[in-house]
């Protein structure tokens, strides 16, 4: 959460950066709770989806996979149009996880045109201390580095067609 965080931090004034934080209270997705039936947290979950111009993903690796969050929540968008075209981008806090990445890669590609592999950001916070990672992320460097992914993102979402 510290990179993203980071990254909210370090965006332009002219971009407006929200963060999702409740992925952990979704129900498991289930086609019986499609249409009428799908719960107000998930409703509310897939109009933000759809109401943002782009979507940065970051996410740790769990037993070398797509945590069971993450992957639980692109099952209950996969249904709607909200993801279909939107861009996404990945951000990676770690220098492993690589398997993972990979699978998520394949996920997003699947579900959403919008999926700019070439975009992406790493930055190695793993077994960093609480003030070791302040003090990386506050490192101009990486702040310039988290700016630039930004701003390239931005132009991306708002090329002309």
């Amino acid at each position: 959460m510290a990179l993203i965080e980071a990254i909210k931090i370090a965006s332009p004034k002219h971009i407006n950066f929200n963060i999702y934080r409740a992925l952990g209270d979704f129900p498991i997705f289930s086609t019986d709770l499609e249409g009428i039936k799908t719960p107000k947290i998930i409703q509310n979950f897939i109009e933000q989806v759809h109401l943002a111009d782009g979507l940065i993903i970051s996410s740790p690796e769990y037993v070398h996979a797509i945590p069971g969050g993450l992957k639980n929540a692109i099952d209950w968008l996969v249904s709607s149009e909200a993801i279909i075209r939107k861009p996404v981008v990945l951000v990676h806090a770690s220098h492993r996880g690589d398997d993972m990445l990979q699978s998520l890669r394949l996920v997003l590609q699947t579900v959403t045109s919008g999926f700019n592999e070439d975009l992406f950001l790493r930055v190695p916070l793993i077994s960093k201390s609480p003030e070791e990672i302040k003090s990386i992320l506050s490192n101009q460097d990486e702040v310039l580095a988290i700016q630039n992914f930004l701003t390239k993102f931005a132009l991306s979402i708002h090329k002309p067609t």
